[in-house]
C-alpha cells in the first residue's frame, strides 16, 4: 500500500494517503488493531510525523503485532509511462510501547523472529508500482473483464507473486528507440532455500517457481515473451548433510502422478501448451531424475506438454558453449509455433503467445537462466524485425550498446533469482554477460559455490525460518507453551567437533615437535591422525544432525 506520511502517537499509527489532494488517512489501533479510515484533521497535532513510500504490511510476532513499513525506495524504471520503484529500506514498528510482559525467552524469541524479518527484507528484490500492475503479464492483462478494471491493484494481483500478500491480510477489504523489458516473478507458493524446499507439494505448486516476461514497447505497440523455470515437478528432497552435493532421493510413499497433474493442469491453464526443457545431466546423481521427469511425461500422455532433455553439462563440456545453438535450434519450430504476444498502437491483439517453455536444471537458476536468455534472445529477433525496429538483415548482436544492456540485464536476472533461493549470485553469468566462458568467470564460480556450501549447511535453517515466518507459514502464538526455536542439540553436537579438532591440532603438534625417534613420531601422529579422520567420518556420516535445519516448519511433513 503506497502512503505518504506517517504520524505515531501512543493509542493509534495514522497513515496519510500519497495521492495528490486526497483527504484519506488510514487509522491503525495500536490496542485492538483495529483499522479505520478517517481524516487529515483528526490526526492529533502530538504526533510525531515521519515520511514513509508505502505499508508493506503487519505480522504477528512474540510481543504482539508489528507494522512493516518502506522507508526508502528508488525508481529503477518504467512500464508504459508508469513508475516502478524498489523498496531499498523498511522500518518494523511495534504496536505495543513495552516489552515488560514479556520473559526473558519470550524476549529472545521475539528478537529471533525480528531477525528473521530483516534478513528477508535486506534481500535485494522488492518492487512495487502505485499505477501498474507487476505481477500479471501483458496476455493476461489484455484478456480480462471489465470487472477485473475495477478492481483495485492488491485486489487483482496474481498471488504467486505477491510477496507480502500474508502481510496486507488485514488491509485486503538507440537508432531507433524503444522500451526494453525484462520482469520476473517468483512464486511465493512452496518458497524458501534450495536443499529444504524441492519438487512439488501437494498442491502441485512448484519450488522456485518463476515467471520471466521480456516486454518491448515501441510506437505504442507492445510485445511480451513469457517464460517459466520451476523445481523438477514430483516429490524429491535433496537434504543438506555436510556433502557437497547432497544425493537427491525420490519419495517412495506417494502417488507422484497426483501432483504432476495437478502442476501441469494448473500450467496449461495459465500459459497453454509447454514444452519442457530439461537441462540436468543424464548420468551421475542427477541421472533417476531425468528419467523419472521422462517417464512421468510419457504415462502422463497429455499432447499439451512435450518434453526435452538437454545434458547441459555433457554437451558444454571443455567450454564448448557455442553447442548451447543445437537445442535453441531444436526449440526453433516449437517456439515459432507459440509466437509471442503483440498489441498494436491502437490497442488491437495481433498475435497471442499460444505456449510456453518450462526450463529446469537442479536449482532452475544458472543453467536454466543461461538458456532462457537464448530464447528471449531469438524471441526478441522476431518481434524487433515486426516492428520496425531492425531492418532487414539486421540482428540484435549488430547492436552493441544494446547487446550489452541486454546480456547485463539477463545476468542481474540470474543474480536476482539465485540470492534468495541459493544464498548467492548465480554462476555462468560470466557467459551470459559475455558470450563466452572466461576462467575468472570459472573462478568466481568457485568463489560462489563455496559461499553456497557454507550458507546452505550453516545458515540456510535460519534462512527458510526467515521465509515461512514472512509468508504465512508459521504463525506465532502468543501462548505456546515449548518454542520451536529451542532444540536441544545431541551431545555429538558439540563433543565430535571439538574432538576432532584437538586430534587433528596435536597430530600437527606432533609432526613439528618431534620425539626422540621417527618411529615414536609417526606413532603420535598415526595415532592423532586416525583421531582425527575417524571423527570427521563419524561427523560426515551424522551430517543431517550438524547442519542447520529449519525449526518453524517441518519440510518433511508438507512435501
Amino acid at each position: 500500500r503506497a502512503a505518504a506520511a506517517l504520524h505515531i502517537t501512543p493509542e493509534k499509527f495514522y497513515v496519510e494517503a500519497c495521492d495528490d489532494g486526497a483527504d484519506d488517512v488510514l487509522a491503525i489501533d495500536r490496542v485492538s488493531t483495529e483499522v479505520t479510515l478517517t481524516v487529515k484533521k483528526d490526526v492529533p497535532p502530538s504526533a510525531v510525523t515521519r515520511p514513509i513510500h508505502g505499508i508493506l504490511g503487519t505480522i504477528r510476532l512474540v510481543a504482539g503485532t508489528y507494522l512493516i513499513v518502506i522507508t526508502k525506495k528508488k525508481k529503477v524504471g518504467e512500464i508504459f509511462s508508469h513508475a516502478i520503484w524498489k523498496a531499498t529500506d523498511f522500518d518494523i514498528l511495534s504496536y505495543k510501547k513495552t516489552m515488560l510482559h514479556l520473559t526473558d525467552i519470550q524476549l529472545q524469541d521475539n528478537k529471533v523472529f525480528l531477525s528473521m524479518l530483516s534478513h528477508v527484507l535486506s534481500v535485494d528484490g522488492f518492487y512495487f508500482s502505485t499505477t501498474y500492475d507487476l505481477t500479471h503479464t501483458l496476455q493476461r492483462l489484455a484478456n480480462t473483464s471489465p470487472e477485473f478494471q475495477e478492481m483495485s491493484l492488491l485486489e487483482r494481483a496474481d498471488p504467486r507473486f505477491v510477496w507480502n500478500g500474508h502481510l496486507l491480510r488485514e488491509f485486503a477489504a538507440q537508432p531507433e528507440c524503444f522500451d526494453w523489458l525484462l520482469v520476473s516473478r517468483r512464486s511465493c507458493f512452496r518458497a524458501g532455500v534450495r536443499y529444504y524446499v524441492r519438487g512439488i507439494d501437494s498442491e502441485g505448486h512448484a519450488a522456485n517457481f518463476v515467471e520471466t516476461e521480456q516486454i518491448v514497447h515501441y510506437k505504442g505497440s507492445k510485445a511480451s515473451f513469457v517464460q517459466t523455470r520451476g523445481s523438477i515437478p514430483f516429490f524429491w528432497s535433496q537434504r543438506p548433510n555436510l556433502k557437497y552435493k547432497p544425493k537427491p532421493q525420490i519419495s517412495k510413499s506417494v502417488n507422484h502422478m497426483d501432483g504432476f497433474q495437478r502442476h501441469f493442469d494448473s500450467q496449461i491453464i495459465s500459459y497453454g501448451k509447454q514444452v519442457i526443457v530439461n537441462l540436468v545431466n543424464q548420468k551421475g546423481s542427477e541421472k533417476p531424475l531425468e528419467q523419472t521427469f521422462a517417464k512421468m511425461v510419457n504415462s502422463m500422455a497429455n499432447g499439451m506438454v512435450k518434453y526435452v532433455a538437454f545434458d547441459f553439462h555433457k554437451e558444454c563440456s571443455r567450454m564448448r558453449w557455442d553447442r548451447l545453438q543445437i537445442l535453441v535450434d531444436q526449440l526453433a519450430e516449437q517456439q515459432d509455433e507459440f509466437s509471442y504476444f503483440l498489441v498494436d498502437s491502437d490497442g488491437k491483439i495481433v498475435t497471442q503467445q499460444e505456449g510456453i517453455f518450462r526450463s529446469n536444471c537442479m536449482d532452475c537458476l544458472d543453467r536454466t537462466n543461461v538458456i532462457q536468455s537464448l530464447l528471449a534472445r531469438r524471441s526478441l529477433q522476431a518481434q524487433l524485425q515486426r516492428l520496425g525496429v531492425l531492418h532487414v538483415g539486421q540482428r540484435i548482436e549488430e547492436q552493441a550498446d544494446f547487446e550489452k544492456i541486454y546480456k547485463n540485464a539477463w545476468a542481474d536476472n540470474a543474480n536476482a533469482c539465485a540470492k534468495q533461493y541459493a544464498g548467492t549470485g548465480a554462476l555462468k553469468t560470466d557467459y551470459t554477460r559475455t558470450g563466452k566462458r572466461t576462467q575468472w568467470g570459472l573462478i568466481m564460480d568457485g568463489w560462489n559455490s563455496l559461499v553456497r556450501y557454507y550458507k546452505n549447511n550453516f545458515s540456510d535453517g535460519f534462512r527458510q525460518d526467515a521465509i515461512d515466518l514472512f509468508l504465512g507459514n508459521y504463525s506465532v502464538d502468543e501462548v505456546e507453551p515449548a518454542s520451536p526455536l529451542h532444540v536441544k542439540k545431541d551431545w555429538k553436537f558439540l563433543a565430535l567437533p571439538i574432538i576432532m579438532v584437538v586430534a587433528f591440532s596435536m597430530c600437527i603438534i606432533c609432526l613439528l615437535m618431534a620425539g626422540d625417534t621417527w618411529t615414536e613420531t609417526l606413532a603420535y601422529v598415526l595415532f592423532w591422525g586416525s583421531a582425527s579422520f575417524g571423527t570427521f567420518a563419524i561427523i560426515l556420516y551424522n551430517g543431517k544432525d550438524f547442519v542447520d535445519a529449519p525449526k518453524l516448519v517441518q519440510k518433511e511433513k508438507m512435501d
